[in-house]
C-alpha cells in the first residue's frame, strides 16, 4: 500500500506519504496563503524523495474540513484531480479527528478538544476521548464564559489548535482546562494514519460528487462602493 495524504485546512499546506511500514515522508509549509502551485510541488517532492512516482500510489487522502474555505477548495480540487488523472480512489478524513490523534497518546483520561479559528469569537470544534472516539460532534461554537462548562465539571479537557486562543482567556483559570504550550496544527501525517484504516476498510468517496466539509456557508465581505468624483 502507498497512500498520499493532503491537508490544506488552514493557511499553508501539509503532505505525507504512508506505506505498509508507516510514515515514509512528509512536508509542511505554513504561509499566509494556500496555493495550488505550492501544494503540487510538495506532492511531487514527497513522492520523489521517498523513491516512488505518482503512478505507484494506491489512493489519495484529503482533510475534508472543517477549516479555511479557500484552503479546503485548493486541497480537495488537487486531490480530485490526482484521483481522476491516476484513476485512484479518494479518502476523506475529518480535520479535527486527525488533530486529536496527534495528542491522544499523551493525555490518557482526558478529553481532547481541537479548535480551528473561524470568524470573530467562533471556532470549529469537536470533542474526543483518549481513544480518539467522538464525544461531541463537529460543530461551529461561538465562545463565551459558559462554553464547555458541562464537560469541564466531570472531565479534564485539553483545548488546542489555533482556535484555542479564543477559548484560553475564558477558561484558563478553570482547574479542569488544559492548554498545551506547543502549537498544534492540522497535519497530513495524522490524516494519513486515519486514512490507512479507511483504505483497509475500503471507505472511499465518490470523486465526482465529493465536496469539502465547510460546516457553514462561506460569507465574502461586502464589496466596497466605488467613489464617484463629482
Amino acid at each position: 500500500m502507498l497512500l498520499l495524504s493532503i491537508d490544506t485546512s488552514i493557511r499553508g499546506c501539509s503532505v505525507a506519504l504512508h506505506g505498509d511500514t508507516g510514515l515514509l515522508a512528509s512536508y509542511d509549509l505554513y504561509t499566509d496563503k494556500s496555493s495550488s502551485a505550492m501544494l503540487t510541488t510538495l506532492i511531487k517532492n514527497v513522492v520523489k524523495d521517498a523513491g516512488y512516482s505518482l503512478s505507484d500510489l494506491d489512493a489519495i487522502a484529503i482533510a475534508k474540513g472543517p477549516g479555511s474555505y479557500t484552503g479546503l477548495r485548493v486541497g480537495v480540487s488537487t486531490a480530485k484531480g490526482l484521483c481522476y488523472a491516476l484513476e485512484k480512489p479518494l479518502i476523506a478524513i475529518n480535520t479535527l479527528e486527525a488533530m486529536a490523534l496527534q495528542l491522544s497518546p499523551f493525555y490518557a483520561g482526558h478529553l481532547l478538544c481541537p479548535m480551528i479559528d473561524a470568524r470573530r469569537m467562533e471556532v470549529y470544534s469537536a470533542v474526543f476521548n483518549d481513544q480518539n472516539e467522538f464525544v461531541q460532534p463537529t460543530q461551529a461554537v461561538i465562545m463565551d464564559a459558559d462554553s464547555f462548562q458541562g464537560l469541564l465539571k466531570e472531565n479534564k479537557v485539553v483545548f488546542f489548535g489555533d482556535g484555542a486562543a479564543k477559548c484560553k482567556p475564558l477558561l484558563f483559570d478553570h482547574p479542569s482546562a488544559v492548554f498545551p504550550d506547543q502549537n498544534i496544527r492540522p497535519s497530513a501525517r495524522t490524516i494519513g494514519s486515519l486514512a490507512v484504516r479507511a483504505f483497509e476498510n475500503s471507505q472511499f468517496e465518490d470523486v465526482a460528487t465529493f465536496e469539502p466539509y465547510y460546516l457553514k456557508d462561506f460569507m465574502s465581505p461586502a464589496p466596497k462602493k466605488a467613489k464617484i468624483n463629482a
